[in-house]
């Protein structure tokens, strides 16, 4: 297929309806761990650094989790569209619960406004399953494995998520950090992103053609009826009403009970991924092509265990160890998080042509080494991180710079991987299982994050500082990649 070819119009209603839920994600993000951290006066909830952790890290472990729940009802019963469209909805009533939580602090006690906090980032956690896994690889659905615009369609569809990362933090995450507004604002403000996200596509579903239909859709019909959209509201609903059931029950068990129930569940959780993949799984060059996926998502836990410190203890310098005065204004420090997005949007283009221009003439690098140069990239970037923290000891402020520098070099490795994952995951999936398989590739993620935020206390525990590790685990993670590649590469079976 020509790589001149105009890509479809659906591209552009996707990437519109990613922009606005990542407006709304990542606006509550860049709030989240300082809004735990804020002291009680100011409506948080004066939790410490090592309790908002560990919440921010089972927060952003569990929503990329979730997407393997997301993928196999979509697979299973509704498509990936209807899917969507339910996470969507359930997001938004997440938003306004966070919201809630701030905006009833003078009618409800301490321990009923967590309450509704954590069923707010329950109900985020669920929409999120729903909705990640299934926008993504409804972008996949319109494009052969080999076509060489596909790399490039992913980069495209990542710019409106980075796009959408700008904005949330920019608007979002001002109103909340600021004293005039409150944190409430911002989290109403990313729920209002999402409801538009929502409206969006629906006004624009005509462009998706037949791609994203519940299974056994008769054939010819192109939008969701008004029997799909009852069905959507209901399970919306649903979702809701199941979630805070299980965050109020929760909350109410002992700690040992909650412990014994969580390895339960995750022993059950991979039995069960795993009993998936393994019917669904045929033949051995899709055997060989889940391995390599399986490869890859090993090493991508160690470049987002790394990455996500931007969320946690990285935003936590730039909001006590960072010269946030510009004249006599003091930057939000929540402001941070656009470089990463910035730095996307201005070399996501070029990355995209770059990759097309480089199969033309042969030399674009196989996946496996594209992950291992966004890995040695990350540990550049956690070298610079380490001399930045220590110019900060003993309370100094350090330049803003130092967090833009490393931003953006962790940036440009993240494009070596994130974009070129999603590309992967629809190009190496058993056709029948590309949404659960999105959904693991969300796992690893998940993993990621989580360790992200609790790397830093189990590292105090062995006196090792917490940048130079990750450092030198993003370099032997590279430098095995490197040595695997020929291996997996010939396990790809012909898929570029």
């Amino acid at each position: 297929m020509s790589t001149n070819q105009a890509h479809p119009k659906a591209l552009y209603t996707l990437f519109a309806t990613e922009m606005w839920e990542r407006f709304s994600y990542y606006g509550m993000r860049a709030l989240l761990m300082l809004y735990l951290t804020a002291e009680l006066a100011s409506g948080g909830f004066g939790l410490d650094r090592q309790e908002g952790l560990a919440l921010y890290g089972i927060f952003t472990g569990l929503v990329y989790l979730t997407p393997i729940l997301g993928g196999w009802v979509a697979d299973k019963f509704f498509g990936k569209r209807k899917t969507v469209y339910i996470g969507g909805l359930v997001m938004a009533v997440g938003q306004f619960l966070l919201a809630a939580s701030w905006f009833m602090i003078d009618s409800l006690d301490a321990e009923s406004r967590l309450f509704l906090f954590n069923f707010g980032l329950g109900v985020l956690i669920i929409g999120n399953g729903f909705f990640k896994p299934n926008i993504s690889t409804i972008v996949g659905d319109f494009y052969d494995d080999n076509d060489p615009r596909k790399d490039a369609a992913f980069n495209i569809f990542y710019m409106g998520i980075n796009l959408g990362a700008i904005i949330g933090p920019l608007i979002a995450g001002g109103l909340g950090e600021s004293t005039s507004w409150g944190w409430g604002w911002g989290f109403l403000t990313a729920g209002i992103g999402m409801i538009i996200g929502v409206l969006w596509m629906k006004a624009r579903e005509g462009t998706l053609e037949d791609k994203g239909l519940p299974p056994n859709t008769p054939e010819g019909k192109l939008l969701l009826d008004s029997k799909d959209w009852r069905d959507i509201i209901i399970y919306a609903i649903g979702l809701v009403i199941s979630t805070m059931v299980i965050v109020f029950v929760w909350g109410k068990l002992p700690d040992n009970v909650t412990d014994i129930i969580t390895y339960v569940g995750f022993i059950i959780g991979i039995g069960g991924l795993g009993y998936v993949i393994y019917n669904g799984t045929n033949g051995s060059a899709e055997w060989s092509r889940m391995i390599v996926i399986l490869v890859l998502a090993f090493f991508n836990i160690a470049f987002w265990a790394g990455f996500e410190q931007a969320g946690g203890t990285m935003n936590l310098f730039a909001a006590e160890n960072t010269d946030r005065m510009i004249g006599s204004w003091n930057m939000p420090a929540t402001w941070f998080q656009n470089i990463n997005p910035i730095v996307i949007l201005i070399f996501a283009p070029i990355f995209s042509i770059v990759w097309l221009k480089l199969d033309v003439m042969k030399l674009n690098p196989r996946t496996p080494i594209k992950f291992a140069i966004g890995l040695f990239l990350g540990a550049v970037a956690f070298w610079i991180m380490t001399m930045a923290s220590n110019a900060a000891d003993g309370g100094n402020l350090v330049s803003p710079w130092w967090l833009v520098v490393v931003y953006f070099i962790l940036t440009i490795g993240e494009l070596m991987l994130s974009p070129i994952g999603l590309s992967m995951i629809t190009k190496l999936a058993p056709p029948k299982l590309i949404s659960i398989v999105m959904g693991l590739w969300m796992a690893s993620f998940a993993a990621g994050n989580y360790l992200a935020a609790m790397l830093e206390s189990i590292l105090h525990k062995y006196d090792f500082e917490l940048y130079p590790f990750i450092m030198w685990m993003m370099i032997g993670s590279g430098v095995s990649l490197v040595v695997l590649s020929p291996f997996l590469n010939k396990a790809m079976k012909g898929i570029h």
